[in-house]
């Protein structure tokens, strides 16, 4: 086999530095170019193959990866995080990080990043994201609209301030300053422009969801909307990347870690990082499908509350785990949701920690 050649790629708007290092970890080349993909290529094709390449997740990693794949004979988008400490040792500039990350790249110790192949997958999961958002800064300007008024000793929910009537009521009890008022003025004019944003995306990503096959299968799952469905379908990609359930809820935040040294006790603890809005969507649906009840997750939660005295949270996480393991086996399998098969689906110990 000849040898491998190993490039890095240290990325910024403007220019990208590529470090370039041989099979015995010598550096073979080094140059800077313009962030553009015809400057790229140019000077990946001038080094020898078989060439692996590699860059770090960030902004520019999607459009980099789709455009620079089929140039390399294997593209690694890594996870940076991983790499922090090292990166951190010594000097630091951009050809210095350019050559630590092909040597970690020849050492076979970058974590890899999926990026999905295709323009449109990328632009629906950036569209669901954009959604997410929209709703997570909704929220926040509602926060700040009802704790406006509860500096000054008026207590309503976001639902009073929207309704007409009651915020005329509630606008009466403060104070008669015309700055104050148009304060909240615009306050209100965010969280309605915001209001009816999301209702909008919401109606456009209902009707892409249900051209999707996965996701029509999805939505029969107690729990899972078209939204959540939809969210669960762009974040994975594709069900292959994973090769096991366990490594499946560690993405989603929801995996479990063993840690023991020596004689000491085995501890198990939440996966910290993974995916965070994975996360919420998961905990939500559990959540939703308990409280549906009549249904296997909901006689799941139940068991685990009443039978294993569990903390809800706790039950609430089993639950979560169980609904991504029968999303993810009805993905890789093509098949329909059945409630008869879930009893046997993701069902941790009952010493699963909260």
């Amino acid at each position: 086999m000849s040898a491998q050649h190993f490039i890095a790629l240290d990325t910024h708007c403007e220019f990208c530095e590529m470090v370039t290092v041989s099979d015995g970890g010598k550096v073979t080349k080094r140059e800077r170019c313009e962030t553009t993909i015809p400057a790229l290529v140019g000077i990946i094709k001038g080094v020898r193959r078989p060439r692996l390449l590699t860059f770090e997740e960030g902004p520019l990693a999607d459009w980099l990866a789709r455009n620079l794949r089929e140039h390399v004979d294997r593209l690694i988008v890594c996870e940076p995080r991983r790499n922090a400490l090292i990166a951190k040792e010594g000097d630091k500039d951009d050809p210095i990080d350019a050559e630590r990350l092909a040597q970690l790249l020849r050492g076979g110790y970058l974590k890899e990043v999926h990026q999905a192949e295709s323009l449109d997958r990328t632009v629906l999961k950036q569209h669901v994201s954009f959604y997410h958002d929209r709703v997570r800064e909704r929220v926040r300007q509602g926060h700040q609209l009802v704790a406006q008024l509860k500096r000054h000793g008026v207590f309503a929910s976001i639902k009073d301030v929207v309704d007409p009537d009651e915020r005329a009521r509630l606008w009466k009890k403060l104070p008669n300053r015309k700055v104050l008022h148009n304060d909240l003025g615009l306050v209100l004019k965010v969280y309605e422009l915001l209001l009816e944003q999301e209702a909008e995306l919401r109606s456009e990503l209902i009707r892409l969801a249900r051209r999707q096959e996965p996701v029509r299968r999805f939505e029969q799952l107690p729990g899972i909307g078209w939204i959540r469905a939809l969210t669960f379908f762009v974040y994975l990609d594709t069900p292959w990347r994973f090769p096991s359930k366990s490594a499946l809820y560690r993405y989603c935040g929801i995996g479990l870690e063993r840690r023991h040294s020596g004689k000491g006790p085995m501890r198990i603890r939440l996966t910290h990082g993974g995916n965070r809005r994975l996360k919420d969507v998961l905990l939500g649906a559990a959540k939703s499908a308990a409280v549906r009840g009549d249904n296997p997750f909901a006689d799941k939660f139940t068991y685990w509350t009443l039978q294993e005295k569990m903390h809800p949270s706790t039950a609430r996480r089993n639950v979560a785990r169980a609904i991504a393991g029968t999303l993810w086996s009805l993905w890789k399998n093509g098949s329909q949701y059945d409630p008869a098969l879930v009893r046997g689906v993701g069902r941790p110990s009952a010493t699963t920690p909260g």
